[in-house]
């Protein structure tokens, strides 16, 4: 590939990307498109919503992520009587020093593992709002830059599940992208349970570093759109917001979600350009979680399967660039 501005170690690192994948295989088996859509969001500088039914991987997988990538990490349980505090930090008066001094939380990292965070109260969601968007956090007054990288890689079990607070909108439409892993074939399934009292075994090294992923980020703007694909994109995010199935079609930041994750995943492709396939591919992961369906249309699926199936029909509704 030939990148405008790339340097010469471009097809090195892209190895690294692809050793990357190869390290979280070995933590999540079966599951090539998951691995390869999560590398997607780390390029763009996204933030990753996993959902799904317990015990089928969200957490190891968001785990993997976080360790396999040179950064700081935290982890963070959320639980319904978190505080906002918790995340975001608190300050406290120094007896010592006679002054106030700011204690920073867990969300002064470079990744960020969110685990179930839709068991927290909305109160304690709200705290990550203003991190995800302007990756930055203010509390008394001061606006407190966050490290870069910056990523929340958060899990959370289906609403329809006890114990859950569903996310807002808002906080939904600062994910990037929201992927289900869905249950493993049999033959995967056999190696997990192979493994199961191995842990050792299933040891996501650290693959890429600071600078390995800060790189490949900044090659991510570089991949060609054609303007026939950006028209595209817009009347597919034209159709959510007629659609009559939807009663919220996908906002601008999701527009540009997809503009900047179809770079990404041509660039993982091997290529400085962006094809309709990159598009089809993403749509469903990148606007599923941000469409609202009517009460009308919902009737026996879960809303988030539902969303995937309709945002189908709308590509079918769209013509393909030539």
């Amino acid at each position: 590939m030939n990148l405008p501005g790339a340097i010469e170690t471009a097809p090195v690192a892209l190895e690294r990307l692809a050793e990357w994948e190869r390290a979280l295989g070995e933590a999540i088996r079966g599951k090539p498109e998951i691995l390869r859509l999560s590398l997607v969001c780390l390029l763009s500088k996204g933030h990753l919503l996993i959902e799904d039914v317990p015990g089928v991987g969200k957490t190891t997988l968001a785990h993997a992520i976080a360790k396999s990538v040179q950064c700081e990490f935290h982890r963070l349980q959320f639980t319904s009587d978190m505080l906002p505090s918790d995340v975001i930090g608190v300050t406290i008066y120094n007896a010592h020093s006679e002054a106030f001094e700011f204690k920073p939380g867990p969300i002064f990292t470079n990744f960020l593992l969110a685990d179930e965070i839709n068991r927290a109260t909305p109160k304690t969601q709200s705290a990550l709002l203003e991190a995800m968007n302007d990756s930055q956090v203010t509390i008394d007054g001061r606006s407190l830059p966050l490290p870069d990288p910056f990523m929340v890689v958060a899990t959370q079990n289906p609403v329809e599940h006890h114990g859950t607070y569903p996310l807002p909108e808002s906080q939904l439409d600062r994910f990037l992208m929201r992927l289900r892993i869905g249950y493993p074939d049999r033959i995967s399934e056999r190696q997990i349970l192979r493994t199961a009292m191995r842990p050792a075994e299933t040891h996501v090294p650290t693959v890429l570093s600071n600078a390995d992923v800060t790189r490949a980020q900044e090659w991510v703007p570089q991949v060609r759109v054609d303007d026939a694909l950006v028209d595209y994109m817009l009347a597919i995010v034209d159709r959510t917001r007629s659609f009559e199935s939807f009663s919220l079609g996908v906002s601008p930041r999701g527009a540009q979600a997809l503009y900047r994750a179809s770079q990404a995943l041509a660039l993982l492709e091997g290529r400085d350009y962006v094809i309709p396939d990159d598009i089809k591919r993403l749509v469903g992961p990148v606007f599923a979680h941000r469409v609202v369906i009517n009460t009308r249309a919902v009737l026996t699926q879960r809303s988030t399967e539902l969303a995937e199936r309709l945002l189908q029909d709308i590509l079918t509704l769209v013509d393909v660039p030539l």
